[in-house]
């Protein structure tokens, strides 16, 4: 028979006593040492590595607690908030694979750890797994139904997948357990994403109320104002978050775009110099050009450029516009032709005579509760807020599968070119922005480009009958949005569109609808995608 493993020793009770007041007392480099002088007389004990971790985590020494909880997990592997313990270490220390594999070793010990499943899920939504990470949220709520932190989680996880109104449930539960000013400001971001600005606009009121210092909801309430049109509010709003945080480089962005709104460029160019929000050096290149700077133009864009992928789509319209302005060579590689890069298709579901969805989509577009975006290139007409295709009405869900396809099929279409706009062309296709135009007798939409988009769209539910000439239609150029010209030598083609039809096109093409006199309505839904990455 083989002989029973020797039992370890362990301190004596009256020993673990007098180690256990002093780290409850907070003399924890007292009770760290005694733990320490004690292992000598019981080197195999537990309880003494987890004193000395805890004493040394509490204290700051991150690695040296690692490494007692190491030692532990060597002697007793079996202790589920031993591996949680160092799954928190392991984070602090910034190995997030190790706490990943430490936090599922606890769960596999202890399944109903709710705190295991939060951190668990934070971790595994950071490395870009967010179906995994709702799940372990999802698990930390029903485990513990007041844990307004996984409830709010489990909501951004959401609203990042399109989930919008699944997200919003989710804050509102949080905000029920517990109403903080980042919930109110997480439940407003949605509610923007739904385009329900005005019940965005008081959930942004109420996070600025319990937090007047929350610059980004300073901010994102100056952004629904904005799209409302109340311009002075909105400049209020981003005055307010500077106010908080000099450096917001994205409030910073939005005075800069509101001075451009206002045609005062030469203002705007400090702003967009001094912000570190998406696109702000390319705005303030587009400044220096749209006031005819065009040495400094030209010298700061062979600067940004010389070593930065080709992928911005506003350094691509400057470009394409300064190469024919000067009738120079175009080094920019992001879309240099982009005329030939436009496809005029059609989703046959749309055009069959009668179709369903097509009756669906424009019944849930003159019906459906969704606001108004105020912008000033639309005349007699209105645009909705929000992202539609990300809305959970089935026939937005349907059109959206019938343009992922279409959009797989432009890539195909173009499979050969070499250009950055096909080469980093987006693998998944995700709305970055979607809206409905519904526009009345005298309609029209001056020319421009969308500067957030990389591939754009257009299809058309509802047509005017033309009464002369190209009324209604779809017009795209190499220039347009006042761009200084130096010459008229820029050229520009019409789509002569159909209901059903889709028009896709680079988000770098200067584009505009020709105004109609028509007494009858014209409706289309347009859309933006761009790679994961941007």
């Amino acid at each position: 028979m083989k002989s029973q493993p020797k039992p370890q020793k362990q301190p004596q009770p009256a020993e673990l006593q007098s180690l256990h007041q002093l780290y409850q007392s907070g003399r924890l480099q007292q009770a760290e040492l005694m733990a320490q002088s004690l292992l000598a007389a019981y080197p195999k004990a537990p309880v003494l590595y987890n004193v000395i971790g805890l004493c040394q985590q509490r204290q700051g020494k991150l690695k040296e607690a690692a490494a007692s909880f190491r030692k532990l997990v060597a002697i007793d592997p079996g202790i589920a908030e031993i591996h949680f313990n160092l799954g928190v270490l392991q984070t602090q220390l910034n190995d997030p694979k190790a706490a990943v594999a430490s936090y599922r070793k606890a769960l596999q010990l202890k399944p109903a750890l709710p705190s295991a499943h939060f951190n668990l899920g934070a971790l595994l939504q950071g490395q870009g797994f967010p179906k995994e990470a709702a799940q372990h949220y999802r698990k930390a709520a029903d485990l513990e139904p007041r844990f307004f932190e996984a409830h709010g989680n489990l909501g951004t996880v959401l609203q990042q997948q399109g989930k919008l109104e699944e997200a919003k449930q989710c804050y509102r539960q949080a905000l029920a357990i517990h109403a903080d000013a980042q919930g109110r400001f997480n439940l407003g971001t949605v509610l923007y994403g739904l385009g329900r600005h005005q019940e965005a606009i008081e959930e942004f009121g109420e996070a600025v109320n319990l937090d007047p210092q929350f610059a980004d909801a300073w901010n994102s309430l100056g952004e629904t104002l904005r799209d409302r049109g109340e311009m002075e509010e909105a400049v209020r709003c981003y005055e307010r978050a500077l106010a908080a945080q000099p450096e917001h480089g994205r409030a910073r962005y939005n005075l800069g775009e509101t001075l451009c709104l206002a045609g005062r460029l030469n203002e705007a160019i400090s702003h967009f110099d001094a912000s570190d929000f998406a696109d702000s050096k390319e705005r303030s290149l587009q400044c220096l050009y749209k006031t005819g700077q065009f040495e400094y133009f030209k010298q700061r864009f062979d600067e940004l450029t010389a070593t930065a992928p080709h992928r911005s789509v506003l350094l691509g319209t400057l470009a394409s516009h300064y190469a024919a302005n000067f009738e120079a060579p175009n080094s920019y590689n992001f879309c240099k032709q982009p005329m030939d890069y436009v496809l005029h298709t059609r989703i046959e579901a749309l055009a069959a005579p009668e179709s369903p969805l097509l009756q669906e989509l424009l019944e849930d577009i003159r019906h459906l509760a969704i606001a108004e975006r105020k912008q000033g290139r639309l005349y007699y007409g209105m645009q909705s807020a929000g992202n539609l295709l990300l809305r959970s009405e089935p026939s937005f869900r349907k059109l959206a599968a019938l343009l992922r396809q279409k959009v797989t099929e432009y890539r195909q279409h173009f499979a050969a070119n070499s250009e950055e706009i096909i080469r980093a062309f987006p693998r998944r296709i995700e709305f970055a922005s979607s809206w409905y135009l519904r526009m009345n007798q005298g309609g029209y939409l001056t020319s421009h480009i969308h500067e957030e988009g990389w591939i754009s769209g257009c299809v058309y539910l509802k047509l005017p009958d033309k009464q002369q000439g190209h009324e209604g239609s779809f017009e795209y150029s190499t220039d347009g949005d006042d761009y200084p010209r130096l010459h008229d030598h820029f050229p520009s083609r019409i789509v002569d569109q159909q209901v059903g039809d889709l028009v896709l096109f680079p988000s770098s093409l200067f584009h505009r609808t020709v105004p109609f006199q028509s007494d009858q309505e014209r409706v289309c839904v347009a859309f933006d995608i761009k790679p994961s990455d941007m």
